[in-house]
């Protein structure tokens, strides 16, 4: 298993990543808080959140520490095609673009994220929404000019593409394939792969993937290579469910209670060099 690099001594929080969310709509904010607060909490010097300016008030009371960026919206609400521009000059910023948790599936919105993967010069992870915007139109992500990861749950697989196996559509689409569920298999367009075996049914809960994209988005950010990002974020992701079951039981563990354990699974990596 890859291990975080060691901080130096002589550090400063440009030296970690700055991950940039593009998340949230009217009813999902939960979602992009919750991806945001776990990048910052596997390690990013910086986490940005764009956000359908609407929905700015809500999400900057709600996070503390990461910052947002208001974007411009549609009739709906959700982020509109017309926040493209401002969206690629902050990118110039950022180590790695995170994308989908709630963002909803709104045309406009949708239209906006396929312009998106196409565009975008840095590393992305695709999640929810994200992936939903090309939905049957998957050959899409060979034209992305960075490495991408794609974190699909078996029902967003079968909309994306005919493959089933993570393999297979890492090979075809020449991506980073998490096919997220019970026994978590993470494969790269070689062929190499890894399934994890941290977790339990107590993470089948809205939120959890959430934290996961916010996770390998951070890993990603701070200069670790996509396969090694999405197998260190799934291990991790499942130790701190394993954690949080442990001390709240499947049944009422949420995913803020997967959040929180975080730190503690990063230092029992630690433990573990």
């Amino acid at each position: 298993m890859i291990k975080l690099p060691k901080r130096k001594l002589d550090t400063n929080k440009g030296d970690y990543g700055h991950v940039f969310i593009i998340a949230g709509s009217p009813g999902f904010t939960g979602a992009a808080a919750l991806c945001s607060q776990a990048a910052l909490l596997c390690g990013s010097g910086l986490a940005t959140l764009g956000i359908a300016k609407g929905l700015n008030t809500i999400l900057a009371r709600k996070l503390t520490e990461v910052m947002t960026k208001p974007l411009p919206e549609t009739s709906a609400g959700t982020l509109s095609e017309r926040a493209f521009p401002q969206i690629m000059k902050f990118s110039s910023k950022a180590d790695c673009v995170a994308i989908g948790p709630g963002l909803s599936r709104d045309p406009g919105t949708q239209k906006l994220v396929r312009k998106l993967i196409v565009s975008l010069e840095k590393p992305m992870v695709l999640d929810a929404d994200g992936l939903n915007a090309i939905e049957g139109q998957a050959q899409m992500l060979k034209r992305a000019k960075a490495p991408v990861v794609v974190t699909p749950h078996p029902g967003e697989m079968a909309r994306l593409s005919k493959e089933r196996v993570a393999k297979t559509f890492a090979n075809k689409y020449n991506v980073v394939c998490v096919l997220k569920g019970h026994r978590t298999v993470v494969a790269r367009p070689d062929g190499k792969s890894y399934v994890n075996k941290t977790g339990n049914p107590g993470m089948a809960k809205g939120g959890t993937g959430d934290v996961l994209t916010g996770m390998i988005a951070s890993f990603v950010g701070q200069g670790i290579g996509p396969f090694e990002a999405a197998s260190l974020g799934v291990y991790l992701h499942g130790i701190a469910g394993d954690l949080a079951a442990k001390e709240k039981g499947e049944v009422s563990m949420l995913a803020s209670d997967l959040l929180n354990k975080i730190p503690e699974a990063i230092k029992s990596l630690s433990k573990n060099r």
